[in-house]
């Protein structure tokens, strides 16, 4: 490139000597050959000289030389040229070609043949010899072969540079033209016979042209080759050159690299370029600048036609912009909308600067980069960035910015408010500043910079302006100024409110919801902080269970019993002395737990005092209600007794104070703490027989008059392997202290179902089951789904299914309880009031009762036979079931008078021994299919 503009300048100068002296020395690097030897433009100015030519030209320098037009130098004069020269005139002959460096410019080499002129033949010899030389060494320097074919004899003659690249030696010139094509790369092998093959048929003197490779692929060759035809008309021979071009195709091919990176990388950025002569007011743009502005490459446009298309809102102040380009020649930088041809507006942004040409004439040059991508993105950001200022501004929660000192730069009027500060108050304060002095921790939570990571402090106690504290929860981010400045993101939300109903939740999740003393939660939480300090021996703890309180409840009703428990807490409350705590675990049950049952002159005395305040008479609803209390004290006995088991073992002191009458009280013994033990195995047992089907089922028959089996109860009865055969009331107890009813239900609930399923059907009724609930009620959780899976399960029919319930578990029921025996009502399950009579004004709630079947409890049924009271009672409520819908089945029935006279007022149904007692299942099924029982009497 640097050859071919100083050529290029040489070119365009007028010739003359001492131009071309002056820049002869831009060409030193050129190579020339070891000869009289020349270089120049192709106007034929001298431009370097060898000392061989400036010695035959009869000059001291070959500066002398330079500048000269070759023409005149070197004339031809008949069969030889003259080299003019101060000394006269010398016979030369000149050979010529291309530099291998750049076409444009040829090498001359003149051969000395004075002597040939002269005749002698040495002399031509040796200028022949000379010639050779030179012309070799002129190949090689221009990287040219040559070659001549003859194709009458076959033989081929080529150069020793041609043989130096065909990689041979050069000592055999001849050789065949086959083999020289065989030296190409494989794939151009066909190429190069039909350029053979070209040459030979085509015109005189018309010179073929193609491009090579060598057999490595390595090398690329520019060969050419001309035929010359004899009188005939037959092609006497072939002659031709072989130049490398590998590093002028290289060149090239790095340049269509260069300018295709340029061209993409204008197209990718949007960016073209512009000229603006102001000579002629034509503004030059580059293809991709067209593109741009939508306008065909071969339209031209001036400065005027290019502010036509600016949008017209802008026109005016960028013919403005332009001035100081156009009149000082200061650059410029302008961005504005410019009106495509196609109706769309683009942006773009344009920079110019001044040149000078070769002529020293004023140029505008410049680039314009379409940034309407660019404009949109930043437009987004900067709405976003306002969307989220305006968010910081009115969002709830306080917001601040800290820098590095975590000093306060800015807040949000949350903020401002949660501390009672204005704005500029706040600014320069430090999070230390704004922290509450109890606070622990002053620093702000901060995370390390850049590592993407954010801070969250569930709580941190501020303080505000006026004094007070406000728990917050901190959330921290860092991040970035525009600037590059760090800070800190900081986010207040107050928690205060949700701090104080976490307290109450805490509060309701140990705290009895009734009485407001602590609950069996915090009686354990309590239990195990003084059980794990040194003097745990001194901690006692009083179970006690308020005697007769069911009778309040079902006489006066539940809210009446709810009266008389706070009452009762009120006073233990106020009467205990200091270290004690009273709790209530459940229903009527109170735990007093004392830290140092030294300091309150030991178990008796407190026992006696809190016996004391539970003996007392309360007003509910109008009525003096007397009450007294059974208590069972427990104190560690310096095993590794837990609260559990303190607990356990007061409670079974308690159960042996209530078996000795009202109002006692009971310390436990090693006996009963062996006891209650024992008690805890049998849980234990239980709980596992649940889990295995370890439990059997009886089943006692319900007839109706004519001793049909229509009904029948399942028991419970557990075949225990050390202690045999257990009924109900051995360990029902069990079940209930530990927490098991609601499985046992369950389980009695799908073993009965699913074995009643497979009893014998006689006379096209089947016979329903009837199976007592104590654990799983109405009103429970899941009571409804509970049912309806086992019944699912087991696949009997639903209107074989009686659940028995006590009457106190039916009374005062809510609305929603009520609705879920009514779900399962109508599906056809059937509910029967147990031991009927035995409640309180049970007559009176009897309409209200959501059953369909009475039974009538065994004490009443006992003495229908000679106790007026009994046989009236029994008929009263046959007569009220009867008149209300119901079912009336008669428990207990153990003679064949209480049975007649049971018939006699319209029983529906008896149950009892005069029948069949409770049988396995395996003889219950043999019953049923002996068909009806025989009737006493009849």
């Amino acid at each position: 490139m640097l050859v071919t503009e100083r050529s290029e300048r040489i070119r365009t100068n007028s010739g003359g000597l001492g131009l071309a002296g002056a820049r002869s020395e831009e060409f030193a690097l050129l190579p020339l050959p070891a000869a009289p030897a020349l270089l120049s433009t192709e106007e034929g100015i001298v431009v370097r000289a060898t000392e061989q030519a400036a010695k035959l030209a009869g000059e001291t320098t070959p500066a002398a030389l330079i500048g000269c037009r070759l023409a005149d130098l070197v004339v031809r004069d008949g069969p030889v040229s003259l080299l003019r020269s101060r000394t006269g005139q010398h016979p030369v002959r000149p050979l010529s070609w291309p530099h291998a460096d750049d076409a444009r410019l040829r090498v001359t080499v003149l051969v000395d043949v004075s002597d040939l002129a002269d005749g002698g033949h040495d002399a031509a010899e040796a200028a022949d010899g000379d010639e050779r030389r030179w012309l070799i060494e002129a190949q090689r320097i221009a990287k040219v072969g040559s070659w001549v074919y003859y194709p009458e004899t076959g033989e081929l003659y080529r150069s020793p540079v041609l043989a130096e690249f065909l990689g041979d030696s050069g000592a055999q010139e001849a050789v065949g033209v086959l083999a020289m094509i065989e030296a190409t790369h494989p794939d151009d092998v066909e190429r190069a016979r039909q350029f053979y093959l070209d040459v030979l048929t085509a015109p005189e003197d018309e010179l073929l042209e193609v491009e090579l490779r060598d057999h490595a692929g390595k090398r690329v060759y520019l060969c050419t080759g001309r035929a010359e035809y004899n009188r005939a008309g037959r092609v006497e021979r072939v002659q031709g050159t072989v130049q490398d071009v590998t590093e002028h195709r290289a060149l090239e091919r790095q340049l269509r690299d260069e300018r295709r990176k340029l061209q993409d990388a204008q197209r990718i950025a949007r960016l073209g370029t512009w000229e603006w002569d102001l000579r002629s007011n034509v503004m030059r743009l580059s293809n991709m600048l067209h593109e741009i502005i939508g306008k065909p490459a071969n339209a031209p446009i001036t400065f005027d036609s290019y502010l036509d298309r600016v949008h017209p809102d802008d026109r005016g102040w960028v013919r403005r912009a332009w001035r100081p380009l156009v009149e000082e020649r200061d650059p410029i930088e302008v961005e504005h909308r410019y009106l495509r041809i196609d109706g769309t507006t683009r942006i773009l942004r344009l920079h110019g600067t001044a040149i000078k040409d070769a002529d020293g004439h004023d140029v505008l040059v410049g680039t314009a980069q379409d940034v309407t991508e660019q404009r949109a993105v930043v437009t987004r950001m900067e709405r976003s960035s306002q969307r989220f200022t305006d968010l910081v501004s009115i969002t709830p929660v306080g917001i601040g910015l800290f820098d590095r000192a975590e000093r306060l730069v800015d807040a949000n009027d949350a903020l401002c408010d949660l501390l009672g500060y204005q704005l500029d108050q706040l600014r320069g304060m430090t999070a230390k500043d704004i922290t509450h002095p109890d606070e622990q921790h002053t620093n702000l939570p901060t995370p390390a910079e850049n590592s993407g990571i954010r801070r969250r402090v569930p709580q941190r106690v501020l303080v505000r302006s006026d004094g007070e504290p406000v728990y917050c929860e901190l959330r921290t981010s860092a991040s970035v100024q525009d600037d590059g400045t760090h800070f800190w993101l900081v986010v207040f939300q107050d928690i205060t409110e949700r701090r104080r109903a976490a307290e109450a939740l805490r509060y309701q999740a140990t705290h009895d919801d009734l009485t407001g003393l602590p609950n069996r939660t915090a009686v354990k939480d309590l239990l195990h902080r003084l059980l794990g300090r040194a003097d745990s021996h001194r901690v006692a703890v009083l179970f006690c269970d308020i005697d007769n309180f069911k009778r309040v409840n079902d006489s006066l009703g539940h809210d009446a019993g709810d009266e008389l428990l706070v009452a009762l807490a009120r006073r233990l409350e106020g009467g205990l002395p200091a270290g004690c705590t009273a709790a209530r675990l459940s229903g009527d049950e109170f735990v007093i737990i004392c830290s140092d049952i030294e300091a309150v002159g030991g178990v008796d005395s407190l026992a006696n005092r809190v016996a004391g305040l539970l003996r007392t008479a309360v007003p509910v609803h109008g009525q003096l209600i007397r009450v007294s209390a059974s208590i069972g004290a427990a104190v560690p006995d310096g095993s590794a007794s837990g609260g559990e088991d303190l607990l356990r073992f007061a409670d079974a002191a308690m159960f042996e104070a209530k078996g000795r009458g009202t109002g006692k009280v009971s310390l436990a013994s090693p006996a009963l703490m062996a006891s209650a033990d024992r008690q805890l195995q049998l849980e234990g047992q239980l709980r596992e027989a649940l889990n295995n089907d370890g439990l059997a089922l009886h089943y006692q028959p319900v007839v109706d008059a004519d001793g049909v089996v229509v009904t029948a109860e399942a028991l419970v009865r557990w075949p225990h392997p050390d202690r045999g055969m257990l009924a109900p009331d051995a360990f029902l107890p069990v079940a209930e202290q530990g927490d098991l009813l609601r499985e046992l239900d369950r389980w009695v609930l799908r073993t009965a179902l699913r074995e009643a399923a497979t009893w014998p059907v006689r006379g096209g009724r089947p016979v329903g089951v009837a199976v007592n609930l104590a654990g799983l009620v109405p009103g429970g959780p899941e009571f409804v789904d509970a049912v309806a899976d086992i019944v699912a399960e087991t696949g009997i029919s639903w209107d074989r299914v009686i659940l028995e319930l006590v009457e106190t578990a039916l009374v005062d029921l809510p609305s929603r309880t009520r609705h879920e025996m009514g779900e399962l009502v109508s599906r056809g399950v059937r509910f029967a009031v147990d031991d009927f009579g035995t409640g309180y004004s049970s007559l009176a709630r009897l309409k209200d009762l959501p059953a369909q079947i009475i039974k009538v409890d065994r004490r009443f049924v006992a003495g229908v036979g000679g106790d007026a009271s009994d046989f009236a009672v029994a008929r009263a409520v046959v007569d009220m079931a009867r008149a209300m819908g119901r079912q009336c089945v008669a428990e207990g029935v153990e003679t064949a008078t209480q049975f007649h006279v049971l018939s006699g007022v319209g029983v529906d149904a008896y149950q009892g021994w005069l029948f069949s007692g409770a049988v396995p299942a395996r003889e219950f099924r043999d019953l049923v299919a002996r068909g009806p029982m025989p009737i006493p009497g009849a």
